[in-house]
């Protein structure tokens, strides 16, 4: 489990980006897989994910997962929609006990604390949500709720820009947004670039005036603490866990 020395200060939350350890899968999902959209048997799914919300001190029907498509999308939990299928890669809640859960295996896992008004959000930002907006549209869907805030991010376990390694299609894609998307890119070869995506995503946090702090772990690298999708790839395995990162107000 790892957590944010910014976020660890303040009382009235609670947090944790837990890693793969300490939970009830095996084989390829050894051992706190809580992908509920993996291949792994659901008893164990069920399991891992009680004993994260137990951790986290709620019930498991308080543990608030989104079905994620690196879409752009943000909602507001509410009383009213909680324990509701949720379709979107960004959850914002001001509603106490209620833990908003993002699952990640490369992609970036993003907790956000509005201090002045406790709201918090999670956000799932893999480099197709990034570079869509989902970030921006998190922000500014917390400005709604009251622009007068005071916001901090903690940017968790992802991939690192050692490890992911793109081609020239993915690259002109950033490009072409902006030629200063050039800076989150090294040249390997002539049609390889490393990608540095925790940094794409601390800077559009820091572009909107959000307080960042880093968890700063390599899921590729680090095979015993996460697991990791490009990984489970290189290695011509069938699937791949999730890690789970949450935030709940107190």
């Amino acid at each position: 489990m790892f957590y944010s020395k910014k976020l660890n200060k303040f009382d009235r939350i609670k947090h944790c980006f837990f890693s793969k350890k300490g939970g009830f899968s095996t084989g390829l999902y050894k051992s706190l897989n809580c992908g509920v959209g993996s291949k792994d048997k659901k008893r164990n799914v069920f399991k891992n994910l009680n004993y994260v919300s137990q951790k986290m001190g709620v019930k498991k029907k308080q543990l608030i997962l989104m079905s994620q498509s690196h879409s752009n999308e943000v909602i507001e939990i509410k009383k009213s929609n909680y324990n509701k299928k949720i379709s979107c890669d960004a959850m914002i809640t001001r509603v106490k006990g209620l833990s908003l859960c993002v699952l990640t295996a490369d992609c970036v896992p993003i907790i956000i604390y509005d201090l002045k008004n406790d709201i918090i959000g999670c956000i799932h930002a893999g480099w197709k949500g990034a570079l869509s907006g989902i970030i921006k549209n998190t922000v500014k869907k917390l400005k709604k709720l009251n622009s007068d805030n005071i916001l901090f991010a903690s940017v968790g376990p992802c991939i690192g820009k050692e490890s992911y390694e793109i081609d020239l299609n993915f690259y002109k894609k950033f490009i072409l947004r902006s030629k200063k998307n050039k800076k989150y890119f090294s040249k390997i070869k002539k049609d390889k670039r490393f990608f540095d995506l925790r940094s794409f995503v601390a800077d559009k946090l820091k572009e909107l005036k959000v307080k960042v702090d880093h968890v700063n772990h390599n899921t590729f690298k680090e095979k015993s603490n996460f697991f990791s999708y490009r990984r489970s790839c290189k290695l011509k395995q069938i699937d791949y866990g999730r890690c789970i990162s949450v935030i709940r107000l107190i």
